[in-house]
């Protein structure tokens, strides 16, 4: 039976998810990340389990329904023959048993399945397209669907073929991965280091920005490589195998890692290729951070098909995070823009997996408390799960008797208000309304994607606005003019126009995302939209007691008492007035009746949807005025399932609410009939 959702697994649960967006695009589209792979991989195991546990919290927009981030606007858009899909991923040897007993399971057999067993690079995911041999079109992943147009740059790629060679097909987009070898890395970073410029951080940083220059010369320069493992669209013969498709690839003049790349008989033979290649791992000429694994024979590919963005055939099992020893020198306090204060390890740098750390999470005091780390300790410190390494043993038989105690704070640093540790929660709180830690995180929350989306307005020129003085609230970044940010490092009279406009037209952003920029705690972008579709203006949202909201279905004791807590703060009233007057004015929700087929109705979709994605499905219940809900309770009026439903589709059905297939469901709101 499934456990209810509480209020502080729903804000945990928000939390992962923002990390996990952020992580995305800092990965995918900026080509920046803050974290290691390791690190998010962790984040989404965690946001895995909490949803294995508790399936009410997925939604459309949770990290683990969706593939990567949107591309940049500098490239022309792509869009892929068929979706760059992505891989769910293993990290021992019982997960790759249960991948082969899920796959057995789904094929009704007891069979052995072979495998190919392939490297997973540590580069940046492309798709070649060729027309009659020739290359006609190459494209990052993008958001899996459509990705950036970077043909000029990759054509400067010399493993690249221009032109296939042998029985190419008429048209084949072909899958691979951008990289460089360690080598030619080390000497890049060399010749930068020689010029008294900063070294690249890590291979896969140098590939990612060699592929989004503006200026192809600039692409040639860098020693890239590709190699190739798979296929999309195709106009021909298929390959029968995915051992015959690297085959293939090779024989049209394609690089294919093949001396790298097993097959496996069953998957006992499987795990021994993952274990044989870890110990290869550092005798290669490149960077790898896996091995993928995939069902060899493509037939059985076709037959097990995908579920959401993965295909069922195919998974990689990544490498154990890699640590490292050093001292704990010191300890420093981070406010986030709810107040929370949580310490940060200061570290002597230590380099983690190609990787330099000099900082490291501590979560809280009662992890503190649990590890016993004193401030001198030597420590183990792993690039594997958090928004930065983390500390995850004390060596304490290396003490010398010098080590200190790390204090609980009663300050906030950056204020000196007092804090405040609710009895249900892990971390002391800051109680200051003015404080600047706390403002230049709700700036950054205000601005970001899921708020308001002042494009252009990151962290760098938000930590400038603080420092020069020209924003003391979120209202002020509606008051700048031309010369305020002429004060900023490196702003040119373009740049400032540009962000001016950026600022501008976010005044019209729909409500949801105001709600969701103000910040108020325990309301995420999913409780934004909700409240945005119930009230309709701020105004009616402003004015609700606590008996209303408490009313909406997903609304809890806790929500419905911050959002009280939020609007009934003279401060935050004050700011509402000023955002009013600066013309914030985000369009009205309809919150009338509309007379639609399922106003009013509360939908639930389920398991693996076949004729529509998950957003696609909310999509059509909104649009026919209905409300589309995570979790089955008794006001859920119907269930869409599809194939794989289980339990919220049993919890239906012992509540007696109505359960349609896809097709009946298409059929409904075509037909405009109830069913």
């Amino acid at each position: 039976m499934t456990s209810a959702v509480t209020d502080q697994i729903r804000e945990h649960h928000q939390q992962l998810c923002e990390q996990l967006h952020f992580h995305n695009y800092r990965y995918h589209t900026l080509d920046a990340p803050k974290i290691s792979d390791a690190e998010y991989d962790q984040l989404m195991q965690r946001l895995l389990q909490l949803e294995r546990e508790y399936p009410a919290l997925i939604t459309p927009t949770s990290p683990s329904q969706r593939v990567g981030s949107a591309p940049l606007d500098k490239f022309a858009p792509a869009i892929h023959g068929e979706p760059m899909l992505s891989l769910e991923n293993a990290f021992n040897r019982d997960d790759l048993i249960a991948f082969d007993a899920r796959i057995k399971r789904f094929l009704a057999t007891s069979a052995d399945i072979e495998y190919l067993c392939e490297p997973k690079l540590d580069g940046v995911a492309v798709a070649l397209t060729y027309e009659t041999g020739v290359l006609v079109r190459a494209a990052t992943r993008g958001d899996g669907t459509t990705g950036e147009d970077i043909t000029q740059n990759v054509r400067t790629i010399r493993s690249v073929p221009l032109q296939l060679q042998n029985d190419f097909p008429d048209l084949v987009e072909v899958r691979g991965e951008i990289y460089i070898d360690l080598a030619d890395f080390r000497q890049l970073n060399q010749q930068r280091r020689d010029a008294g410029k900063a070294p690249f951080a890590n291979p896969r940083n140098l590939a990612a920005g060699s592929l989004r220059q503006l200026d192809p010369r600039l692409t040639a320069t860098r020693p890239l490589k590709i190699s190739c493992y798979g296929i999309g669209k195709l106009v021909g013969q298929p390959p029968s195998t995915q051992q015959q498709l690297l085959d293939d690839l090779t024989r049209w003049g394609l690089q294919v890692l093949l001396t790298e790349t097993r097959r496996a008989a069953n998957i006992s033979a499987v795990i021994n290729c993952y274990q044989q290649l870890q110990e290869r791992r550092e005798l290669l000429v490149y960077e790898i951070d896996g091995m993928v694994v995939k069902v060899n024979h493509r037939d059985l590919q076709a037959e097990l098909g995908i579920k959401s963005r993965t295909p069922r055939w195919a998974i990689a099992c990544k490498f154990p995070p890699r640590q490292a020893e050093t001292v704990l020198e010191s300890v420093r306090l981070q406010v986030g823009r709810t107040g929370a204060v949580t310490p940060v390890a200061n570290l002597i740098p230590v380099n983690v997996g190609g990787v330099n750390v000099s900082s490291a999470s501590l979560h809280n005091w009662d992890e503190i408390e649990r590890l016993d780390v004193h401030i001198g300790d030597a420590v183990i410190v792993e690039r594997a799960g958090d928004v930065i390494p983390a500390v995850v043993r004390v060596i304490k038989e290396k003490r010398t008797g010098t080590e200190q105690i790390i204090p609980r704070p009663t300050h906030c640093p950056a204020c000196s208000s007092p804090l405040v540790q609710e009895d249900d929660e892990v971390v002391p709180r800051c109680q200051g309304i003015d404080c600047p830690a706390r403002l230049k995180e709700s700036l950054k929350h205000f601005c970001s994607r899921g708020g308001m989306d002042i494009q252009g307005m990151g962290d760098r020129y938000v930590d400038q606005l603080l420092q020069l003085q020209p924003v003391t609230s979120i209202a002020d970044l509606y008051r700048l003019k031309k010369e305020d940010l002429f004060q900023f490092e490196r702003m040119g009279d373009k740049l400032a126009d540009n962000l001016l406009a950026a600022i501008e037209n976010s005044k019209n952003r729909p409500l949801a995302n105001l709600i969701h920029a103000l910040g108020i705690r325990h309301v995420g972008s999913h409780t934004a939209r909700l409240l945005a579709q119930q009230f309709g203006s701020l105004d009616k949202l402003a004015g609700a007691d606590y008996d209303t909201l408490i009313a909406i279905h997903e609304i809890g004791p806790q929500v419905a008492g911050s959002i009280v807590n939020f609007f009934a703060a003279e401060k935050n009233r004050a700011l509402l007035a000023d955002l009013t007057e600066l013309g914030i004015a985000p369009p009205a929700e309809n919150c009338q009746p509309t007379g639609k087929l399922l106003e009013g109705k509360t939908i639930v979709l389920t398991g693996s949807l076949e004729r529509f994605t998950r957003k696609e499905g909310e999509d059509l219940v909104m649009q026919q005025g209905g409300r589309a809900s995570g979790s089955v309770s008794s006001k859920t009026d119907y269930v869409i399932a599809g194939p794989g439903a289980g339990s919220k589709l049993d919890k239906a059905r012992s509540l007696g609410v109505t359960v349609l297939t896809e097709d009946e469901f298409l059929e409904l709101i075509t037909a405009g009939e109830n069913p």
